[in-house]
C-alpha cells in the first residue's frame, strides 16, 4: 500500500512538473506571438506605405508616346 502511494505522488509530481513546464511555455509562445503579430502589423503598414509611393510615382510618370 506504502509503494503503491509512493508511486502515485511520484507520477504526480512528475504530472505537475509537466503541467507548469507546459504552462511557462505557452505563456512564452503567447508572448512571441504578440510581437509576431504587432510586427506582421508594423510591416503591412510599411508596405501599404510604400505602395502608395509608387502608386503616387506611377501617376507622374509622363505617358508613353505608341
Amino acid at each position: 500500500m506504502d509503494s503503491d502511494l509512493a508511486g502515485l505522488e511520484q507520477k504526480l509530481a512528475v504530472l505537475l512538473a509537466d503541467y507548469h513546464r507546459v504552462r511557462a511555455e505557452n505563456e512564452s509562445l503567447k508572448r512571441e506571438l504578440v510581437r509576431a503579430q504587432e510586427q506582421h502589423r508594423a510591416l503591412a503598414a510599411r508596405m501599404a506605405a510604400a505602395t502608395a509611393r509608387l502608386d503616387s510615382l506611377l501617376q507622374q510618370l509622363p505617358e508613353s508616346a505608341n
